[in-house]
């Protein structure tokens, strides 16, 4: 298992981390994700590593934006 941590700006709310969430468990072998609202970072655990292009496009998607891995 691969446990990844990114930045991701413009999420305010439940709703908000639910959109982003939803998307990345759309990504092959992702296992669970969570946000953090107030720290504004997202954990992702996969069966192998996922490339940020992967989850830049996934959070882009959800209508947020991907800074960068933590």
């Amino acid at each position: 298992m691969t446990t990844t941590a990114y930045t991701v700006t413009g999420m305010t709310c439940g709703h908000c981390a639910q959109s982003v969430t939803e998307e990345l468990e759309r990504l092959p072998e992702v296992s669970s994700v969570t946000v953090d609202l107030a720290g504004n970072r997202v954990t992702v655990v996969s069966g192998r590593p996922i490339e940020d292009g992967e989850v830049r496009a996934a959070v882009t998607e959800a209508g947020y934006e991907l800074v960068g891995r933590i």
